[in-house]
C-alpha cells in the first residue's frame, strides 16, 4: 500500500507500483473508440503509462500535455493515458486541448487496472480514482521505471520518466 497525499491530507492506494523488472500486467482498458485495449495492442513499442485520477484537473491535463509534445519527438514510444474518465470527455479534453500523441485510456469497463498496478484510492476525497504514477515499459512490456507521485496535486517527474523511455530506443 503506498501512502500518498492530497493537498497535504493522508491517503492511501490499494497496492505498489509493479517492481522494475518484472513483467508489466496486462489489462482490458477501454479507448476513445470504445473499443478495448490490451498491452499486447501497443506492440513492441516502448510504452509510458501516465496514470492520472483525471484530466479535468490542471496537474493531469499539465502532465497529458507534457506528454504529448514530448513524445512527439521519440520514434517508437507511446503515451498511455489512464484515468477513469469516460472516453468521452478523454476525447474532448485532447480535442479541445490539441493532444495528439497520446493515447487516452478509461477503466470504465474493467476495474482490474488500478488493483493490479496498485494505483487504486481508496480513502479520503479521491477514492475510486487512480493515484498519480508513471511507469515506463520496453517493448517486451517489462517495468523500467516507476514512480507513485508522493502528492496528488505534484506533477510526476517528467525528466527521469523520458530518460528511461529514451534510453530504451
Amino acid at each position: 500500500m503506498a501512502h500518498i497525499t492530497f493537498k497535504g491530507s493522508p491517503i492511501s492506494t490499494l497496492g505498489s507500483l509493479p517492481a522494475v523488472g518484472s513483467k508489466a500486467p496486462d489489462f482490458r482498458l477501454v479507448d476513445a473508440g470504445l473499443a478495448d485495449r490490451r498491452l499486447a495492442d501497443y506492440g513492441q513499442k516502448i510504452k509510458i503509462l501516465n496514470i492520472v485520477p483525471s484530466l479535468d484537473t490542471s496537474v493531469c491535463a499539465l502532465s497529458a500535455k507534457k506528454f504529448d509534445a514530448e513524445v512527439a519527438k521519440l520514434a517508437n514510444v507511446v503515451v498511455l493515458n489512464i484515468s477513469c474518465d469516460l472516453p468521452f470527455a478523454a476525447s474532448r479534453f485532447c480535442k479541445t486541448e490539441g493532444v495528439n500523441n497520446v493515447v487516452t485510456l478509461s477503466q470504465m469497463r474493467d476495474r482490474s487496472f488500478g488493483k493490479d498496478y496498485g494505483v487504486d484510492i481508496l480513502d479520503g476525497p479521491l477514492a475510486g480514482l487512480l493515484s498519480r504514477a508513471v511507469v515506463v515499459l520496453d517493448g517486451s512490456n517489462t517495468v523500467r521505471y516507476t514512480e507513485q507521485v508522493p502528492e496528488i496535486a505534484q506533477e510526476p517527474d517528467y525528466t527521469k520518466a523520458l530518460a528511461a523511455a529514451k534510453a530504451l530506443l
